[in-house]
């Protein structure tokens, strides 16, 4: 008898990280964490949850490197600064929520903050007198 396949072990340990990095953005909102931990959530959780990597997944390689080592060394960062018992209460909700339809309006603020992130760096570009 043969067990999950890889691509199988692979989907799960994918959806397991999306509701880790939910239950750090929830975390982060929450006025029990820690500044540093909360601060520290938001920026994992923003980037997890964030449509556009870093590196683009379809580089060779590359593409996957961020997700399968900045997210999780964050998200295990995140939970040794935060007690067990607050990150197990949020977990708890991010597993429920993740039987839910997805929020368009987050959809939206996430690609609202990637557009005035590049707006701001090509305004960077021009204005500089470099160029």
């Amino acid at each position: 008898m043969t067990g999950p396949s890889l691509a199988e072990r692979a989907a799960d340990a994918a959806r397991d990280l999306g509701i880790a990095a939910h239950a750090l953005w929830l975390a982060a909102r929450d006025s029990r964490t820690p500044w540093a931990a909360r601060l520290l959530a938001l920026l994992i959780a923003a980037y997890a949850l964030s449509p556009i990597d870093l590196i683009p997944d379809f580089i060779p390689v590359l593409g996957w490197l961020d997700d399968l080592l900045l997210v999780p060394a964050g998200v295990w960062l995140v939970r040794r600064l935060i007690p067990d018992a607050l990150y197990a209460e949020h977990l708890a909700t991010a597993q429920s929520a993740s039987e839910r339809p997805r929020s368009r309006l987050g959809l939206l603020l996430i690609l609202i903050l990637w557009a005035l992130a590049l707006w701001l760096i090509y305004w960077a570009v021009r204005t500089s007198p470099l160029h």
